[in-house]
């Protein structure tokens, strides 16, 4: 059937579907997204990128409404893929510029691989485009083909979050640092996600009661948790408080916020949830290795002829359904105390999608242990790539038993296979329950031997799956002791900018704990943070500060730092820093100078004291108060001497 394009201007393609509308609808989403102008500061470099990606499809969209000719089924099909990929790159635009600033930096590893599935979904339409039949321009194909070449060369793993962010964050939701309420810490993240103003915090407000409707009764109970107290925490810095709904400014004095806490307390314990479906269970069975279940849920993946347990991965020695009343009993009652409605009976069952999503998974699980290396290549690439698009699809790939042969091939005689193993570790490690069983199925030795000997991407992504991991006290004991250390500090001394970064949050997390500041000590890590401190163009002076900062109250490290060209490196940073750079060199300096008083007049020699007094008065509070402390020891020091 010929194309037609009458008074209306109808475009349509040689099988008579209408292309006109088609094209129209994608050249609005375009320009819709090209209004944004509110992208949060932690996807804001990679939204912008996107945008301008978007916009190279214009002239292509242009020319083709232009035609006179009919569009091929093919290349219309190609553009109804392409609607579709749009659709999905406005979508994760929209939630970028409008959605939660906290959940947006605490899921930021999440997010990112979003934009890497939009890349593959535009590539992917692109592909079948047939620039000569559509009879495209030679300058708008080479536009096409480079945007292309963009797409297939971004980063195929979801990067560490902002240093400074994630150090902050992973400071304030830790419950064993000493500093999760520093004030100063608040401060920094509130100005860094531009939440400090009235305006800032009502709209935050309102984003973080839409997260609590959408997923905070049902799932991601702990993350919600953290959103919301983490926003609490913000308007308690700032001063203020709820009012009928409102924002308003209130004494400093006045009781803690109530912000939120009827939200919190209708979120479903965690152990309420089943493990598969993630919904609040109304007939908790037990099976043979004692995990609770929805009886439907776990009857339906017994009958797809599984016999492991979805959350262990642990062959299940008979296929009995015990009732769990205790655990029945203690839903009802909390529904009851909490005005919360049980679903009627059947309705926690799967949807198809998540029911088609495990099948596939379970093959893939299967395919890993496959003796072929093309089969069990493709397959835990596929893992890799899927692992990294959500975290529900983080805890079924986990319930599906994948990283027990995710592990094994870790040590794999194929260095393509350890890297998509390692990196697919990375994103199921997001989760913080599967932390816990990757370190349970012995991965940190095999993810340290990958980092030792793997190709520089494994290495990255190693360091990367080490810091995940240490998120938890036991794992930083456990990555200390089984020899993690040393291989962090050659790439950190030896990586690319990526992998130095990777390991320098990875070895700030360990040294946390004790024990492990004297192995990185012994490990030589001093001399390469030293050596980012003098080369400022790599841009990791705040890193290396941070981590000077904890080595510099152990002996050993006060020993390797204590050098008078140190101290004057660390003074230069007091006077001409950021307010980071000043925070963390006085603490250095105070450190450092409570065991030599040597060095405390070292730097009174270098110019620090009048550099002191004015971050005693305008630095940020933790600044102040390592100023005022280094002040003193100044003042003992000169009256002993």
């Amino acid at each position: 059937m010929a194309m037609e394009k009458g008074k209306m201007g109808i475009l349509r393609n040689d099988q008579g579907e209408d292309g006109d509308e088609l094209v129209a609808e994608m050249m609005e989403m375009i320009e819709t997204v090209g209004s944004y102008t509110g992208f949060r500061r932690t996807q804001r470099k990679e939204c912008l990128k996107l945008v301008r990606r978007l916009k190279l499809l214009i002239p292509l969209l242009e020319e083709t409404k232009e035609m006179n000719e009919p569009i091929p089924t093919r290349a219309f099909q190609s553009f109804v893929h392409l609607k579709k990929a749009l659709l999905s790159a406005k979508k994760l635009l929209k939630q970028c510029n409008f959605g939660s600033k906290i959940f947006l930096a605490l899921e930021g590893d999440a997010v990112m691989s979003r934009f890497h599935c939009v890349y593959d979904k535009l590539n992917e339409a692109l592909d079948g485009l047939m620039y000569e039949e559509l009879g495209i321009s030679e300058e708008v194909h080479e536009q096409i083909e480079l945007l292309r070449k963009q797409l297939q060369g971004a980063k195929r793993r979801t990067d560490t979050l902002d240093i400074e962010l994630a150090m902050d964050m992973m400071i304030i939701f830790s419950k064993n640092d000493e500093r999760n309420a520093d004030i100063a810490i608040l401060e920094r993240l509130a100005k860094n996600l531009d939440l400090y103003s009235i305006g800032d915090l009502e709209i935050e407000t309102v984003a973080v009661k839409k997260i609590v409707k959408e997923r905070g009764t049902k799932k991601h109970v702990e993350s919600t948790e953290q959103i919301v107290d983490l926003l609490k925490k913000f308007k308690q810095v700032a001063g203020f408080d709820e009012n009928n709904g409102n924002i308003t400014k209130v004494p400093d004095d006045s009781p803690s916020l109530r912000c939120l806490d009827r939200c919190l307390s209708s979120l479903i314990p965690h152990e309420f949830l089943c493990p598969i479906s993630l919904e609040i269970m109304t007939d908790p069975v037990i099976i043979a290795t004692g995990q609770t279940y929805e009886r439907e849920n776990i009857q339906k993946w017994l009958n797809s002829s599984h016999r492991t347990c979805p959350k262990t991965g642990e062959t299940l020695s008979h296929l009995a359904l015990a009732p769990n009343f205790a655990l029945r009993n203690l839903i009802v009652q909390w529904c009851e105390k909490n005005n919360f409605e049980l679903p009627k009976k059947g309705s926690c069952m799967m949807s198809e999608d998540q029911n088609a999503f495990i099948d596939e998974v379970s093959l893939l699980v299967q395919n890993m242990s496959s003796s072929q290396l093309t089969t069990q290549t493709q397959a835990v690439e596929k893992i890799r790539m899927l692992s990294k698009e959500n975290p529900e699809n983080r805890i079924l790939i986990a319930n599906c038993g994948a990283i027990p042969p995710l592990v094994k091939l870790l040590y794999s005689p194929s260095q393509k296979v350890k890297e998509h193993s390692v990196t697919a570790l990375l994103n199921l490690s997001l989760d913080e329950a599967n932390k816990r069983l990757i370190a349970r199925e012995g991965a940190i030795p095999a993810v340290i031997e990958v980092l030792q000997n793997g190709t520089d991407e494994a290495r990255e992504n190693s360091a990367a799956t080490l810091f995940s991991l240490s998120m938890l006290n036991e794992n930083k004991v456990m990555i200390g002791s089984l020899k993690g250390i040393p291989p962090l500090v050659k790439l950190l001394r030896n990586g690319s900018i990526r992998g130095k970064k990777d390991a320098a949050t990875a070895l700030f997390n360990l040294s946390l704990n004790q024990s492990n500041k004297t192995r990185a000590i012994k490990a030589g890590i001093i001399e390469p943070l030293l050596h980012l401190l003098k080369e400022k163009s790599l841009g990791m002076v705040d890193e290396a500060l941070s981590i000077l900062s904890l080595l510099a109250k152990q002996p050993e490290g006060q020993t390797g730092i204590g050098q008078l060209s140190v101290i004057e490196t660390l003074v230069g940073f007091v006077k001409d820093g950021t307010p980071k750079n000043k925070e963390c060199a006085t603490a250095v300096l105070l450190e450092l100078g409570l065991n030599n008083s040597c060095l405390i007049l070292a730097a009174l020699q270098y110019g620090v004291y009048d550099h002191l007094v004015e971050l005693s008065k305008s630095g940020t509070s933790r600044a102040q108060r390592k100023a005022n402390a280094l002040l003193q020891q100044m003042s003992k020091c000169e009256h002993i001497l």
